[in-house]
């Protein structure tokens, strides 16, 4: 299936007219809290949906699963980090920021890539939903001591530089520490995110419901299911179109490690997928698309949270204003290209 055909996907026509109502000054707009409804849905219907055929899985092949979401949660952002540090265009801090995101998830473009498979008439196995759920959290993780290394060189920089260096960055993190979360509430919230409870807890119930209840269910998680995936992605493009003005502040090179950082995570997760859980060609695009899409709604509260020295319009402008669009458009059918060229 080329891009153009993923192009002309409802849901990809979709994010391109909320793309064009923005930039073309509508008013147009979605009511706040509907984009968090439509999101909910979506995680519930796919977790409902993945619970239901993963309770006839493979007990060890999805521990397996879960072993290699956590590597690639845990490895993708610091990857990033280092690429990211040599370009020398960000500080270390916003490194740390920017890369957790990068190792992260977004639902958005796995469901967009569920949807461009079902399309195809391609079929892909249900474990990289668990690895959906896995890979939300690790990378907030590794964000959060990339920052602390960060903040302690930066404190090491000081006290070489300055006789009292030491005592002025101590005081400034006890005043930060007075304002904001500790390291362990911060890792609680990482492990509890809304969108982890809705998607863990829905496969759970998916898992442990009896088919004829499942059964009574599958119009609302299938029936409907493409048309909330339009709306939800209606609503993206007009987000996204808003960042737009804020390409100029990132600037080339970091616009670059936009497509760079998910073209590499596309690379290894359907290296990963094909060759190492050895997953149908469905399958490993999925885990592919997994490796290479960037979190929008998890990642970056909480490092707004932990990293309030790193600018947040570095690290949305890239998830979601050039990350998320390369991947809808030309990303997906990339990577299932490369599951198709592994698999032989």
């Amino acid at each position: 299936m080329s891009s153009m055909s993923n192009l002309l996907l409802p849901a990809v026509l979709f994010f391109a007219l909320g793309v064009i109502a923005r930039l073309i000054r509508s008013d147009l707009r979605f009511p706040p809290d509907l984009a968090k409804v439509l999101s909910i849905y979506l995680l519930m219907a796919i977790g409902l949906h993945g619970g239901y055929e993963l309770a006839k899985a493979d007990l060890v092949i999805a521990l397996n699963s879960i072993v290699w979401a956590l590597i690639l949660g845990f490895t993708l952002p610091i990857l990033g980090y280092l690429m990211l540090v040599a370009t020398r265009k960000v500080s270390p801090l916003d490194a740390a920021a920017i890369s957790a995101h990068y190792g992260s998830v977004s639902a958005g473009t796995f469901l967009t890539a569920v949807a461009y498979l079902d399309n195809a008439g391609v079929t892909y196995e249900t474990y990289p939903l668990i690895m959906l759920a896995v890979m939300e959290s690790p990378a907030i993780v590794v964000g959060l001591l990339l920052a602390a290394k960060a903040r302690h060189s930066l404190a090491a920089r000081e006290n070489s530089l300055t006789p009292n260096g030491a005592a002025a960055i101590n005081a400034l993190s006890e005043s930060k520490n007075d304002t904001k979360p500790g390291f362990g509430e911060l890792l609680r919230d990482a492990f509890t995110n809304g969108s982890v409870v809705v998607l863990i807890g829905s496969m759970i119930i998916g898992a442990i419901s009896t088919p004829s209840g499942m059964n009574k269910l599958f119009p609302f998680i299938d029936d409907i299911f493409m048309g909330v995936l339009c709306l939800f992605l209606f609503d993206m493009g007009m987000v996204a179109a808003r960042r737009i003005g804020d390409f100029r502040k990132v600037g080339f090179v970091l616009a670059a490690f936009g497509i760079v950082m998910p073209l590499i995570g596309g690379l290894v997760g359907t290296f990963v997928g094909t060759s190492i859980l050895e997953f149908s060609v469905g399958g490993a695009t999925l885990v592919g698309v997994l490796a290479a899409s960037a979190s929008y709604i998890a990642v970056p509260p909480a490092m707004r949270l932990a990293v309030p020295e790193a600018n947040p319009s570095f690290y949305l402008t890239l998830s979601l204003g050039i990350t998320f669009p390369f991947n809808v458009i030309v990303g997906i059918p990339l990577y299932h290209s490369l599951a198709e060229a592994m698999a032989v």
